[in-house]
């Protein structure tokens, strides 16, 4: 029996786009049908980046290509964005009707990469997955065709961590999250490999990816694959917390783990620790008198409507350091099931004496027709999506909006990670609670 699944929260797998785009001067270029690549960046993207959006190149590929072949019009279209993009990555993304025909993509970019030339070939037509699994994909790609050939060395170097976290784009919040586990990672004495974003050194960063001591996997699972890859093909050990750190002691938590693994030097790691969590702690006061006077306002019930990484994260941070309640959570990342059993332990434990009851699933439909179901007196917030909007004002919830499509938010550089993130989601969530205090 055929079902409409409503509210896209996610994109097919050639939404991996916006992962090259996250990468200094690199550049996608899309052997699809015409608009294509457009859909994507409509419902992930907020930016550019250095060649995003209307930038993209793509063989817009016709009913000629698809009868004929499209080999021809790709190696033209690559051949030209060498010429009129100054990038220091290319990276070749195929949509559903080049894969359906069977165009050899690897024998067209293969040629330029004969000339060492910086380009790589993935297939992502997207009908074979969703872009949380492309994702991997083309890391891994970009891993095996061009970092392995590029690299700047094997041996390891003591201190230095590849960070595989939040997915860019998919993530609104993808760049400040990673400044941010880049920035506390640097404290406790790394040296970060970030790979994405601002806080990245680009390409060159890329090449030392075989060089790193060892790799951390901040993620319920997306990033775990790209992991296991580099310990298969460099030995590279890895570690994973399996979910954002945020706030004060999911944070610190983290960086103990972190501590603990790396052997690191406990004195200079706990010392930044403590002067964190000391500034953490000391914002947290101030806010005592708000939350005594209005306490009878405040949200007391939490529905979270995002990936398991999110999910968990604010859960863990929302119950256990602000007091507000995990009702259902509902996890819309399309989680192998193989991942289901360990996040369902996480929400099992959610704090010392309380469990939260825990759903899988990609309709948005089903799920805000169960929270309109779930009658309740207290006050409840919502940390979703934009589809959500409608349903907040509708049963008198509070929203925040942490998840595509964003919409109604712009996002720069803010994340929700760490001890910054966690004072970010207060701010957030009680700025929204006071604008509709009733």
């Amino acid at each position: 029996m055929s079902k409409f699944i409503e509210q896209p929260r996610y994109s097919c797998a050639l939404g991996a786009q916006q992962s090259v785009i996250a990468i200094k001067r690199a550049v996608p270029i899309l052997h699809s049908g015409p608009g294509c690549g457009d859909k994507v960046s409509r419902l992930l993207g907020q930016g550019e980046g250095y060649a995003g959006g209307n930038t993209v190149p793509c063989t817009n590929a016709s009913e000629a290509e698809i009868v004929f072949g499209g080999e021809g019009k790709l190696d033209s279209v690559i051949a030209g964005a060498f010429q009129v993009i100054d990038a220091d990555l290319y990276v070749v993304l195929t949509g559903c009707t080049s894969d359906i025909i069977g165009d050899d993509i690897g024998q067209v970019a293969g040629r330029y990469q004969s000339e060492d030339k910086p380009i790589v070939y993935v297939e992502t037509g997207g009908f074979k997955s969703n872009n949380y699994v492309s994702h991997e994909t083309v890391v891994k790609a970009i891993i095996d065709q061009y970092v392995d050939k590029f690299k700047t060395g094997t041996t390891p170097i003591k201190g230095l961590v590849n960070v595989f976290a939040s997915i860019p784009y998919q993530d609104p919040f993808w760049n400040g999250n990673l400044e941010e586990l880049k920035r506390i990672l640097a404290g406790i004495g790394l040296t970060v490999n970030i790979l994405f974003g601002a806080a990245s050194g680009g390409v060159a960063e890329w090449k030392t990816i075989p060089q790193a001591e060892f790799n951390i996997v901040v993620s319920a699972w997306p990033g775990l694959g790209i992991a296991k890859h580099l310990h298969g093909k460099y030995g590279t050990p890895y570690i994973q917390f399996p979910y954002l750190p945020i706030g004060g002691v999911e944070t610190t938590k983290f960086l103990r783990q972190v501590i603990d693994f790396a052997g690191l030097d406990e004195a200079k790691a706990g010392a930044f620790i403590k002067a964190e969590e000391e500034r953490f702690y000391l914002h947290i006061e101030r806010t005592a008198d708000f939350m005594l006077e209005f306490r009878y306002g405040l949200p007391r019930r939490l529905y979270t409507i995002v990936d398991a990484s999110y999910a968990i994260g604010f859960a863990k941070y929302l119950l256990n350091e602000l007091g507000i309640i995990p009702a259902k959570q509902f996890i819309v990342d399309d989680t192998p099931e193989e991942f289901q059993a360990a996040i369902c332990e996480q929400f099992k434990h959610i704090s010392e004496l309380r469990s939260a009851l825990v759903s899988f699933s990609t309709d948005g439909g089903a799920i805000q027709a169960e929270i309109r179901s779930d009658v309740h007196k207290s006050r409840a917030l919502i940390i979703g999506s934009g589809w959500e909007r409608d349903l907040a004002r509708e049963i008198g919830a509070d929203l925040l909006i942490v998840s595509v499509p964003v919409a109604y938010r712009l996002v720069l550089n803010c994340g929700y990670a760490g001890y910054n993130g966690g004072l970010r989601v207060i701010e957030d969530i009680y700025d929204r609670v006071l604008d509709t205090y009733r």
